[in-house]
């Protein structure tokens, strides 16, 4: 599509209505703006011939950016990046999401509401007449309408449901009056203009993929600031799922310092492929024991089989600091000579 990138936007407007063809070009011109319309057919007049490729890629963009507006109202800009990565792949969705994203949550009613947590906005609308309840569930995603439609009184959920039902056409002036007032109110009890960013995962995604030397001095740095945050830190660094990426050598290296109990625990209901990675580096007699264990042990709560893994992961990361076993990073060490 390299030659249609040249064209500026109202040279591909041109060739799109021309494209077209005068009927339907004629139903979107009246839409514009009169600057728009006066650029639009300035171009039209202009243009001589258009080959078929170009044509073609330019009906193809529009349909696609059509297609990425209604997927974001209908489910977010995240679902409309999901679906188009699935059907077009991750960059061409990338390109197609930054020209229509500015322009589509300006045009969407109720955005602030949509990005607005449930619960804040059913404390929000909760006293609201049923109409106005039910004209803004419909324009909020599915799930969040749900949530809020099932905290409703029951009577208002029949009525809200009724009118949902029932709703045809409404003034796009009532829309505009309801979503400024909204908006007032939203404005007031939630902040709806930040982007979350960061946080202990965003970090840990970071420090996987430095070298160990880099990590070390970092957590460092962080246990003298906030040893609570550090401990949290390395807590992630590396989950008990992980231990598949460990060679045979540091698995048999760890399984030397776990308690049987600790280990049986940990792996109930694990993943097949980790049990088999504890399994292939243990005697057939071990294993075989270790699988009565855990069949022994009968239903179990999570939380204990989580702090049995944390157990695991604690003698990993200590045998790690030792200089025992090596964790493979996406760093320096990630090849081992």
């Amino acid at each position: 599509m390299a030659k249609e990138n040249k064209l500026t936007g109202i040279q591909k407007a041109a060739i799109l209505f021309i494209t077209l063809g005068p009927e339907a070009a004629s139903g979107i011109i009246k839409k514009l703006s009169d600057n728009e319309i006066q650029k639009i057919t300035y171009e039209i007049a202009n243009t001589t011939s258009v080959k078929q490729e170009q044509r073609s890629e330019i009906l193809e963009e529009f349909i696609e950016m059509n297609k990425a507006k209604d997927y974001i109202l209908e489910g977010g800009f995240e679902y409309a990046r999901n679906v188009l990565g699935k059907a077009l792949g991750t960059q061409r969705a990338k390109e197609i999401l930054d020209k229509v994203s500015e322009a589509t949550q300006q045009y969407r009613p109720f955005a602030i509401a949509r990005k607005a947590d449930a619960h804040q906005l059913l404390n929000v609308i909760s006293n609201e007449h049923p109409q106005t309840i039910a004209l803004i569930l419909c324009y909020l995603q599915g799930d969040k309408a749900g949530q809020i439609m099932a905290e409703l009184p029951e009577d208002i959920q029949t009525e809200v449901a009724f009118r949902i039902a029932t709703m045809d056409n409404t003034s796009p002036m009532v829309i505009k009056e309801i979503e400024k007032v909204l908006n007032s109110k939203l404005s007031s009890v939630v902040r709806t203009d930040m982007t979350i960013i960061g946080g202990v995962e965003t970090l840990v995604d970071i420090l996987n993929q430095v070298d160990r030397t880099t990590e070390k001095n970092i957590t460092e740095g962080l246990e003298r600031e906030d040893p609570e945050l550090a401990e949290k830190i390395k807590q992630s660094m590396f989950v008990f799922e992980d231990i598949i990426s460990l060679d045979d050598v540091s698995i048999q290296r760890v399984l030397r310092e776990v308690e049987t109990k600790d280990l049986s625990l940990a792996l109930k209901g694990c993943s097949e492929e980790v049990a088999n990675a504890i399994f292939r580096n243990q005697s057939k007699r071990a294993a075989a024991s270790l699988k009565e264990d855990i069949e022994f042990l009968g239903p179990v709560r999570i939380m204990d089989v989580e702090k049995a893994q944390q157990k695991v992961v604690s003698v990993i990361r200590r045998l790690e600091d030792a200089g025992e076993i090596i964790i493979s990073r996406g760093g320096e060490d990630a090849i081992i000579v």
